[in-house]
C-alpha cells in the first residue's frame, strides 16, 4: 500500500533528511536515493529476521528503476542475527570483511552507501560501520521499529555493545536520509508497538503538552488497532493511519529540533533522556525480559515522581503521565503484575540500581544529573538537573524512616488531594451520565486510576486532561457499557470493587459476554458476599470464581438489574448500600433499597450517595414509613457542567494530627463544618477533647496543637461517623494521658474496619504494641493505654503497614514525635488516597525522611518459600497418615496429633459411640469444629492426621480448601487401593465402612485432590510398614516447607551431575539405583521413558507415573529432576499431548519433586501455569536442538536462553556438535550468560561424539550415563567418572595427598579402601599412612597446598581437635575427631591465605549407615548429614524403641549418639564401673534418656531392644560382672515385624568375639565391626569429595596387581 499524499519531510541539522510516510519502502526509496544519494554501490544490511519479507521486493524495484533510468548501479545485500548479541566487535569485523572482500568485485569503497534495515540494533551498529569504514562513508536509516522511527534512528548515535556494557564503543556519525514508512508498523508484533510508545509519551511530556492531550485522546482507538494481530495487508492501522503517523511525526519533529540544536549533547540534548537514567537501571538489570520502552516507562513516573518529591511537580502531572502510559498498556511500576512475571520477579536492589545510574553520561562526576519535569510538556531546566543520592534512594526505596520533628513549622497551610469517596462517585456517576462533565480536584491515586481504567474498558466513558491534569472532563456514555471480556485487576481497590461490582452488570454483550473483577491476595478476603446476593436476588448473573463471599467475579453482560424490591444487609458495608444507589436508575424498573439486619453501617456515606446523586440529576427518597429504605427512580442521568471534588476529610486528619502532636498549627483551607464527609468531625470531637484549640467554620479548620506531650486521653469517643479516622486517633491516644488518672482513650463505632484493606483494630493493636504502647481490641473498638512518648520503643523492624495506606499515614504521624527513627514498610501504598504524602511530610511540614530498601536482602523472588504453617495430612483410612504423619513431625521437629484422638477426647467418647448414639452428621460436625479449632489454636509448627471422611462435607472440604490456598500444606498420602482395603479389614478400632471400599474411594479421590496441594505416594503397604519411603519423605518435607533445597549446595560445587533414569519401570532398576547414582548429585526419571502396562499406547497415566516417583524416593536419597521429553526435543512423548503433559508436570509439583524439566517449546499458557504454581520445586528451562538447526555462535540460541531465564530457576540448552569449533562456540555463548546473569545457573552442552567436550567443560549438573543403564539418555553421554577423568587430564581436578594420622597405623586397610575409591570415581588423588603420636608435628602438612584432608586415629582423635579450625556439632558431641576436611570455599581464622580445615567424626555414621543397611530402623533421615536437619532436637516417635550399648568407653560415646539420632529410647549403658557410666550419661543431654545397667534387677526391668552395639573389648573373655547382664538383656529382643534384633560388635578383631557368639545363642543378627570401617569410609569419601560410594566398594579389598 503507498501514500496518496505527498510524504512528510522533517529538517535535521539545515536539510529535509527525514522523510515519514506510509508505504515508502520499495520503489519510493529507490527513486530518492538514485536521485538524492547516487552511489555505483549499495549496500542493504538487515537481520535474517527482516531478510525474507523486504529485501526480495526491494531488490525487484531496485533493478526496475535502475534499468529504467539506465543507471550503472548495483545492490548487494548481507544478513546478521537478530538480537542485541549481534551488536558486538565480531559481527562489525564481519560486515567489514565481507565489504572489503574481492567477492564482492569490486570491493566496496568510500563512495559505497550503506542502507540499514533494522530496528535499533540494525542502525547502531551498520551506523558505526559506516562511520569507520573508509573513514567514514555514507549511510542511510531505515527503521522498522516504532522504538527506532522516533529515538535511535535520530540523531546519529552509532554504537556496538562490550562486555563491560551497552553502547560504550561507538561514534556520532549522521544518516545522509532516514526513511520512516510507517507500514512496517503493520507487522510490528504488539509488545514492539506499545514499547517505542514509551518514547513518543516521553516526547510529547518534555515537550508539547498539545501533543500529550492528542495522545491521551487517541489511547483507546491506537490499541485497538494495535491489538489486532500484525499483518502485512497495511489493514491493521488502516483506521489509525493518521493518527499515527501525527504521533510519529510530532515526537520525530521535537527529536531533530533538538538534535539540530545540540548534536554533541550539551545539555538541551540531555532532555531526551527523561525517565532514561532510572530507567536504563532498572534495563541494566531486567534485559532482555523487560523491554527499553517498558524500563524507560517505568523510569519516567519515578523521575516524575521525584520532581513532585522536590517541590517542582504537581501531584496530578504525575498521576496524568501515569495514567496515560498505562492507557498504552506500559508498566508505571516495577511491581506491575505483567513484569513480575515477565522478570520472574526478579529484584532490583536499591543499590544496584543506584550503581547502574552512576555511570550515565549525564553525570557531572559523582553528581548525578536526571532531567526533572515542571508540568506536562515543560521540564523544569533546558538540561537535566542535578538531583542528590539521599533522594533519589528515596524515590527509589519500598521503606521510609520518618525522623522526629525537632522544631515543627509555627503555622502549615495542608490542603489534602480530592476525597476518595467522592472521586470515586463522582467518576462512576459522570461515566453513567450522559453529556460532558469537568471534575476538578479528582483525587490522583492508585483507587482512582483503577477505577478510570475499569471504566474505560467497560466502554463506560472517555476521559481526557485539561489544565495540566487539574481538571479531568468525562465523556458519559449514559450507561451503555460493554462487557469486557478479560479479568480487570483491580488491586486493593475496595471502593472499586465494590462499586464496579453492580456497574458490571449493566454492561450489555456485543463482542464478550462477561466481565471479571478481581484483586491482590487481600482483596480476595474482603467480604462482597452480601452485594452479590442482593445482585443474584434481583436478576444479575454474578459468579464466584474462587472463595464463596469475596472477589474474583464473573458477571454476565446483558442481565442487569430488574428493579423493584431489593432487600441488602449493610451491617457490613455501606459501599454495598451506594452502590447499588447509583446503580438503581438503570434498573428495569423503580428499585425499593431495604436495608435489613440492623443499623446501617456508616450512614453519613450513603447520605453522600444520596446527594452526590441529587447533583447528577436522579433524587432519592428515604421512606418515612419504613426505615432504612430508600426509593430510586429508573432515569438516567444528566451530567453538570462541572463538578468540583471536596478534599478527603480522613486524609486531612494526619497533617492536623501533626499540629496536634507536635504543638504547632495547621489549617486544612477547604474542608470544615458544611462537608459532606463525616471525617469532617475529627476536629471537634477527637482533637478539641484532647486539649487542641480547634477553629471551624463551614469551609476551614485550623488546629493547633498543646506543648509537646500534653495531649489528653479521652474517656471513649464513638468514631462511627468517622471510622476512617479511628488509626490517626489511636497513634494520638498511644501518647495521651491524664496525668495520675486513667490514661486510656476508648474508641467504639468502628467494626467495620475490620473488614477495610486489612483488619485494622488487629493492625493498630499489633503495630502501636511494637512502640510499647498497650491496646485491647473491643467489640466495636480498641482501648488505647497512652504513654510519655519519650518512653516510645523503636518499633523492630519498623511498621508493618498491610499494604493498608491508611496505616501508613497514621504511624508516619507518630514517627514525628517517636524518640528514634520511625521505620515505614510499603511506603507507596499511600498512592491509594494521597500519593504525595512523604512530600508533604518533607516540603511544608520539613520531616526528614530516609528511603529504605527493604528487599535489599532479597536477591531473588525464586528463593525458597520457608513455610512453618502446620501440616494437614488427609487420606484415606489405612493410607498410613498417622505413620507418615509421626515421621513428618519427627523430621521437622513439630508435634504430631491425630484428629480423630482428639475429636475423641474432647467428646469423651469413641467414635464409633458417637456414630451410635448421635449418627454420621454428629460425628461430622464433631469433625468439622475439632478441624476449625486445631486451626486456630495451633496454625504453626504441627503435623496432624485427619480422618478418612474429613472431606465428606462441603464445609470442610472449604475449609481444607481455604487453608492450602492461603499459603498451608495439606498433604494427600496415598497408596494402592488394594493394600488399604486389605488393611481396613483387620482394623476393627474404626466404625466399618457400609459402602464398597473401592466406591468410597473413587467418591472421595477428586476431593482427596482438591482439598490437597501435596501428594505423597506409598508405593506398597509392605515398604511403609519397612520404612523404606523414608529417604524421600525428608526431601520431599524439606521441599515443600521451604526449609532447604539441595540447588543451595549445588550452586558451590565446583562440579556437579545428575544420572538420567532410561529404563522403563523403576521397580526393575531399583536393584541398581545405588550403584547408577555413584558420582551423581542427582538422579534424572525420564518420565516420557517409562512404560506403563496399563496406560493408551504405552504412554504412562498420573497414577503410574506417581506410584514410579515413590519407588524411587524410596530407592534413593538423591533428589530427583522429573522429566517429560517431547519427541521433537529428543524424547518419547508425543508434542502435541498438551493435556497428559500438562498433568504429568503438575503432579509433579504436586508431589514436591526437587527439581521440573519444563520444555520451552511448550505451549505459553502450560509454562506459565507451571511457572507460577511451582512453589519451591525449581524449574530447569530447557531446549533441545536435536536437528541442530541453531548455532551458538550467530545468536540463534539468545532466544531461547531469554525465554529460559523468563521461566527458569536453571537454563538448559542442548544443541548438537557438528565440529570441534562449536564446542569453543558454546564455551564463548555460556561465559556471556554467566556474565549477564551469574545468578541463573546454565546447562550448556552439545551431543554426540563432537560434543563430548562440552560434556567435561560443562560444570554444573552435566547429564550423565551409567554401564549399568540399558541405553544413554542421549548421544555423547559420558560417565561422571569419566568426565571426572578427563578433567584430571586437563588439570582442572588438581591432584591432592590424604591421609591416615596416628600410631600404631602400619597394618591400616584405609589407603586400600581409599584408593581404590579414588580411582573407581575417576579422581587423581592418592591415600597416604602418616605413622605420629605427636600431633604438633602434623601442623606444616596439614596447612600444605596438597593437602587433601586426613584420616585421624588413636592417640590423635583428641589432640587434633586443636589443630582444626571448626569442629563438627557431632564430633563435639562426642568429643573426638577423626576426619579432617579442607574447605577451600573459607579462610581460616587462624591461617591467612588458608583454607579452612574442620574436624568431623564419621565413627556414628559408619554405624548408622551398617545398622541402617542390616535392617534397623531410624527416624532421622537425613542419612547424609543429620546435622543440617531444620531442627536436630526432632521429637522421637511417641512408642518406646530402646536400644543397648555395652561398654563406657570413648566407642560408646560415639554409639550413643548414633542411637538417638536414629530415634531410639530409651538407651541403655552397660557396663561394670557405675562412676565411668554416670560419667558418660551426664555428659550428654536429658534428651538421649539414658538408662544405667550395672545390677542384675536393672537388667531385669529393662525393655526388651531391638538393637545393640557392643564397644568393650574383644581380645579378652567378657567381664564376669557383665556377663549375666548381657545374657539377662539380650536374652529379651523386640525385633518385631519377623525381623532379627541386631548387634553391632565394633572390634575388629577377632572375626567373632565372644559378645557375638552370646547375642547369636539368644536368636540375634550379629554384625562385625570391619563393616563399621567400610562405613566410616564412606563418610569421610564423602566428606573429601562430595561422593557418596556404595558400601559394598568401601569394603576392604586386595591392592590390584601390578
Amino acid at each position: 500500500m503507498h501514500s496518496t499524499t505527498a510524504p512528510s519531510k522533517v529538517s535535521i541539522l539545515g536539510r529535509e533528511d527525514i522523510i515519514v510516510d506510509h508505504g515508502l519502502w520499495g520503489p519510493s526509496i529507490v527513486d530518492d536515493l538514485l536521485s538524492n544519494v547516487p552511489s555505483s554501490t549499495y549496500v542493504l544490511i538487515t537481520d535474517t529476521n527482516l531478510h525474507e519479507q523486504y529485501v526480495p521486493p526491494f531488490q525487484k524495484a531496485f533493478l526496475e528503476i535502475t534499468a529504467e533510468r539506465n543507471v550503472q548501479s548495483r545492490l548487494l545485500n548481507y544478513q546478521v542475527p537478530p538480537g542485541e548479541t549481534s551488536k558486538s566487535r565480531a559481527t562489525k569485523a564481519g560486515i567489514e570483511d565481507w565489504l572489503l572482500s574481492e567477492e564482492r568485485d569490486p570491493p566496496c569503497d568510500t563512495k559505497s552507501v550503506i542502507i540499514a534495515l533494522g530496528g535499533g540494533v540494525i542502525g547502531d551498529m551498520i551506523g558505526f560501520v559506516a562511520a569507520t569504514f573508509k573513514r567514514g562513508i555514507r549511510f542511510v536509516q531505515v527503521p522498522t521499529s516504532l522504538l527506532a522511527m522516533v529515538d535511535s534512528s535520530i540523531g546519529g548515535k552509532t554504537a556496538i555493545d562490550t562486555p563491560a556494557g551497552k553502547n560504550l564503543i561507538g561514534a556520532f556519525w549522521q544518516p545522509t536520509k532516514i526513511y520512516i514508512d510507517l507500514e512496517f508498523l503493520n507487522s510490528l508484533p504488539t509488545r514492539e508497538f506499545v514499547n517505542g510508545m514509551a518514547e513518543v509519551i516521553k516526547t510529547a511530556a518534555i515537550w508539547n503538552e498539545e501533543e500529550f492531550q492528542y495522545l491521551e485522546e487517541n489511547a483507546s482507538r491506537v490499541m485497538a488497532a494495535i491489538h489486532t494481530p500484525p499483518d502485512s495487508t497495511g489493514q491493521r492501522l488502516s483506521d489509525v493511519r493518521s493518527i499515527i503517523k501525527q504521533l510519529v511525526l510530532g515526537s520525530v519533529r521535537v527529536k531533530a529540533h533538538v538534535v539540530s540544536a545540540d548534536e554533541r549533547e550539551g545539555g538541551l540534548r540531555n532532555l531526551l533522556n527523561f525517565g532514561h537514567s532510572i530507567g536504563h537501571a532498572f534495563e541494566g538489570i531486567l534485559t532482555p525480559q523487560i523491554l527499553h520502552g517498558e524500563c524507560v516507562s517505568i523510569g519516567m513516573v519515578l523521575e516524575a515522581a521525584l520532581a513532585r518529591h522536590l517541590g517542582v511537580l504537581d501531584g496530578g502531572a504525575v498521576a496524568r503521565l501515569a495514567k496515560c502510559l498505562s492507557s498504552y498498556g506500559l508498566p508505571t511500576t516495577v511491581k506491575d503484575k505483567t513484569v513480575q512475571r515477565r522478570s520472574a520477579k526478579r529484584n532490583c536492589t536499591v543499590d544496584q540500581l543506584v550503581s547502574i545510574m552512576g555511570v550515565d553520561k549525564k553525570n557531572d562526576g559523582k553528581k548525578k544529573r536526571i532531567v526533572l519535569l515542571a508540568s506536562i510538556g515543560q521540564t523544569y531546566e533546558r538540561q537535566a538537573s542535578v538531583v542528590s543520592d539521599r533522594d533519589i534512594r528515596f524515590i527509589l526505596s519500598s521503606g521510609v524512616v520518618v525522623r522526629p520533628l525537632a522544631s515543627p513549622p509555627t503555622m502549615v497551610s495542608c490542603t489534602p488531594p480530592g476525597s476518595k469517596s467522592i472521586s470515586n462517585r463522582a467518576l462512576v456517576l459522570a461515566a453513567l451520565g450522559e453529556g460532558e462533565c469537568r471534575l476538578k480536584n479528582l483525587l490522583h491515586s492508585d483507587d482512582t486510576e483503577v477505577m478510570l481504567n475499569a471504566l474505560v474498558k467497560l466502554k463506560g466513558a472517555s476521559f481526557f486532561w485539561e489544565e495540566s491534569g487539574q481538571v479531568l472532563v468525562v465523556q458519559g456514555n449514559g450507561g451503555r457499557l460493554e462487557a469486557h471480556g478479560k479479568e480487570m485487576y483491580l488491586g486493593n481497590a475496595g471502593t472499586a470493587s465494590r462499586f464496579l461490582t453492580t456497574v458490571a452488570t449493566l454492561a450489555v454483550s456485543k463482542s464478550k459476554d462477561f466481565s471479571i473483577l478481581t484483586g491482590n491476595d487481600r482483596m480476595k478476603k474482603r467480604p462482597i458476599g452480601p452485594l452479590v446476593e442482593a445482585l443474584q436476588g434481583n436478576g444479575a448473573n454474578v459468579d464466584y470464581l474462587e472463595c464463596p463471599g469475596s472477589l474474583p467475579l464473573n458477571i454476565k453482560a446483558g442481565h442487569g438489574m430488574k428493579g423493584g424490591d431489593i432487600n441488602l444487609a449493610a451491617t457490613v458495608s455501606s459501599q454495598y448500600v451506594s452502590s447499588l444507589l447509583m446503580c438503581a436508575p438503570y434498573a428495569h424498573h423503580d428499585v425499593t433499597l431495604r436495608l435489613v439486619g440492623g443499623k446501617p453501617i456508616s450512614q453519613l456515606y450513603i447520605d453522600m450517595t444520596s446527594a452526590m446523586m441529587a447533583s447528577f440529576g436522579i433524587h432519592v427518597r428515604k421512606s418515612s414509613t419504613e426505615e432504612h429504605t430508600y426509593h430510586i427512580p429508573r432515569g438516567r442521568y444528566k451530567n453538570p457542567p462541572e463538578y468540583v471534588i471536596e478534599s478527603d476529610a480522613s486524609s486531612a486528619t494526619y497533617p492536623l494530627a501533626i499540629a496536634a502532636i507536635t504543638g504547632s498549627t495547621c489549617t486544612v483551607p477547604n474542608i470544615g463544618s458544611a462537608s459532606l464527609q463525616g471525617d469532617a468531625r475529627f476536629a471537634t470531637e477527637v482533637l478539641r477533647p484532647m486539649g487542641c484549640k480547634v477553629e471551624q467554620n463551614e469551609t476551614s479548620t485550623t488546629v493547633t496543637g498543646p506543648p509537646k506531650g500534653s495531649l489528653k486521653a479521652i474517656n471513649e469517643v464513638d468514631m462511627e461517623p468517622m471510622t476512617d479516622a479511628f488509626l490517626t486517633a489511636s497513634v494520638l491516644a498511644a501518647v495521651a494521658q491524664n496525668g495520675r488518672s486513667s490514661s486510656t482513650t476508648r474508641i467504639v463505632g468502628i467494626a467495620n474496619q475490620r473488614v477495610k484493606e486489612c483488619n485494622r483494630i488487629k493492625a493498630m493493636k499489633d503495630e502501636l504494641a511494637k512502640f510499647g504502647v498497650t491496646c485491647r481490641e473491643l467489640p466495636d473498638g480498641i482501648e488505647v493505654d497512652g504513654k510519655p512518648y519519650v518512653d516510645l520503643s523503636k518499633p523492630t523492624n519498623g511498621v508493618h503497614c498491610y499494604d493498608d495506606h491508611r496505616v501508613a499515614m497514621s504511624f508516619s504521624v507518630l514517627g514525628t514525635i517517636a524518640p528514634e527513627g520511625t521505620l515505614i514498610q510499603e511506603r507507596e501504598c499511600v498512592g491509594k488516597t494521597w500519593p504525595g504524602w512523604w512530600d508533604t511530610l518533607r516540603q511544608p511540614f520539613g520531616v526528614q525522611l530516609e528511603g529504605v530498601d527493604l528487599e535489599a536482602n532479597t536477591t531473588s523472588s525464586n528463593l525458597p518459600q520457608h513455610s512453618d504453617n502446620s501440616i494437614l495430612i488427609i487420606g484415606m483410612r489405612g493410607a498410613g497418615k498417622t505413620t507418615t504423619g509421626r515421621l513428618a513431625a519427627s523430621i521437622l521437629g513439630w508435634q504430631f496429633f491425630d484428629l480423630d484422638d482428639q475429636l475423641e477426647q474432647v467428646a469423651g467418647r469413641t467414635i464409633p459411640e458417637i456414630i451410635q448414639e448421635s449418627g454420621w452428621d454428629s460425628f461430622r460436625c464433631h469433625e468439622l469444629v475439632t478441624l476449625q479449632n486445631t486451626l486456630q489454636q495451633r496454625p504453626t509448627g504441627h503435623v496432624f492426621a485427619c480422618g478418612g471422611g474429613i472431606v465428606e462435607t462441603q464445609a470442610a472440604r472449604q475449609l481444607l480448601m481455604d487453608y492450602h490456598r492461603a499459603g498451608g500444606l495439606v498433604i494427600l498420602v496415598e497408596r494402592n487401593i488394594e493394600d488399604v482395603i486389605a488393611f481396613l479389614q483387620l482394623d476393627k478400632t474404626r466404625p466399618a465402612y457400609v459402602e464398597d471400599m473401592r466406591e468410597v474411594w473413587l467418591r472421595r479421590r477428586p476431593w482427596y485432590l482438591e482439598c490437597s496441594n501435596y501428594h505423597f505416594y506409598s508405593p506398597n503397604a509392605g515398604l511403609l510398614a519397612q520404612g523404606q519411603p523414608l529417604n524421600g519423605l525428608d526431601h520431599f518435607l524439606w521441599n515443600i516447607t521451604g526449609h532447604k533445597h539441595p540447588l543451595d549446595a549445588l550452586k558451590h560445587k565446583a562440579q556437579s551431575f545428575f544420572v538420567s533414569l532410561t529404563a522403563p519401570d523403576v521397580i526393575a532398576a531399583a536393584p541398581k539405583l545405588e550403584e547408577v547414582a555413584v558420582g551423581s548429585d542427582a538422579i534424572e526419571l525420564r518420565v516420557d521413558l517409562l512404560v506403563d502396562p496399563e496406560g493408551s499406547d504405552q504412554y504412562p497415566s498420573v497414577e503410574f507415573v506417581a506410584n514410579q516417583v515413590s519407588i524411587l524416593r524410596a530407592s534413593t536419597s538423591l533428589p530427583i529432576i522429573f522429566t517429560v521429553r517431547t519427541k521433537s526435543q529428543g524424547g518419547r512423548m508425543p508434542d502435541r499431548d498438551h493435556e497428559n503433559i500438562q498433568s504429568l508436570l503438575q503432579l509433579a509439583l504436586r508431589m514436591g519433586i526437587e527439581f521440573l524439566d519444563l520444555e520451552l517449546s511448550l505451549p505459553e499458557g502450560i509454562l506459565q501455569t507451571i511457572s507460577q504454581s511451582k512453589n519451591n520445586t525449581k524449574i530447569i528451562a530447557s531446549h533441545h536442538d536435536p536437528k541442530g538447526t541453531l548455532s551458538w555462535s550467530n545468536g540463534s540460541w539468545v532466544p531461547h536462553y531469554n525465554k529460559g531465564l523468563l521461566y527458569g530457576d536453571i537454563v538448559k540448552l542442548v544443541g548438537i556438535a557438528k565440529a570441534p569449533t562449536d564446542n569453543l562456540s558454546l564455551t564463548q555463548f555460556k561465559d556471556w550468560a554467566v556474565t549477564a546473569h551469574p545468578a541463573v545457573p546454565i546447562i550448556a552442552i552439545n551431543m554426540g561424539i563432537e560434543g563430548q567436550l562440552s560434556r567435561i567443560q560443562n560444570s554444573f549438573l552435566t547429564p550423565v550415563s551409567h554401564p549399568s543403564l540399558p541405553f544413554k539418555a542421549a548421544p555423547g553421554q559420558l560417565s561422571a567418572a569419566e568426565i571426572r577423568t578427563a578433567l584430571s587430564l586437563h588439570g582442572v581436578i588438581k591432584p591432592k595427598s590424604f591421609y591416615l594420622f596416628g600410631k600404631p597405623i602400619s597394618q591400616s586397610k584405609s589407603p586400600a579402601m581409599h584408593n581404590h575409591l579414588f580411582r573407581a570415581t575417576g579422581l587423581p588423588h592418592k591415600y597416604h599412612l602418616h605413622e605420629t603420636d605427636d600431633s604438633q608435628s602434623l601442623l606444616s602438612l596439614i596447612r600444605s597446598p596438597d593437602f587433601g584432608g586426613a584420616s585421624v586415629t588413636i592417640p590423635l582423635k583428641i589432640p587434633i581437635m586443636d589443630l582444626v579450625d571448626e569442629i563438627d556439632p557431632a564430633a563435639r558431641t562426642i568429643g573426638a575427631v577423626n576426619t579432617i576436611v579442607v574447605d577451600p570455599s573459607r579462610s581460616s581464622p587462624h591461617q591467612v591465605g588458608k583454607p579452612d580445615l574442620k574436624g568431623h567424626n564419621t565413627d556414628w555414621t559408619g554405624m548408622r549407615l551398617v545398622l541402617s543397611n542390616a535392617g534397623a530402623s531410624s527416624y532421622t533421615l537425613n542419612l547424609s548429614n543429620p546435622s543440617s536437619n531444620p531442627n536436630p532436637n526432632a521429637s522421637q516417635s511417641d512408642n518406646d524403641n530402646p536400644a543397648l550399648i555395652i561398654g563406657a568407653g570413648g566407642t560408646a560415646r560415639a554409639a550413643l549418639y548414633t542411637l538417638h539420632q536414629m530415634g531410639y529410647s530409651p538407651l541403655y549403658l552397660i557396663g561394670r564401673n557405675r562412676e565411668r557410666l554416670t560419667d558418660v550419661q551426664s555428659s550428654l543431654p536429658a534428651s538421649y534418656n539414658i538408662t544405667l545397667i550395672t545390677r542384675p534387677d536393672e537388667a531385669s526391668s529393662a525393655l526388651p531392644a531391638s538393637v545393640a552395639i557392643g564397644t568393650i573389648p574383644a581380645d579378652k573373655p567378657i567381664d564376669g560382672k557383665i556377663a549375666p547382664l548381657l545374657e539377662t538383656v539380650l536374652g529379651k529382643t523386640q525385633g518385631g515385624d519377623g525381623k532379627q534384633a541386631i548387634l553391632l560388635e565394633m572390634a575388629y578383631k577377632p572375626a567373632i568375639t565372644d559378645l557375638m557368639r552370646l547375642a547369636a545363642g539368644k536368636g540375634w543378627k550379629t554384625v562385625p565391626g570391619l563393616e563399621v570401617l567400610a562405613g566410616q569410609g564412606v563418610g569421610q569419601f564423602e566428606l573429601w569429595t562430595g561422593i557418596r560410594p556404595l558400601l559394598g566398594d568401601a569394603r576392604v579389598r586386595p591392592p590390584p596387581r601390578s
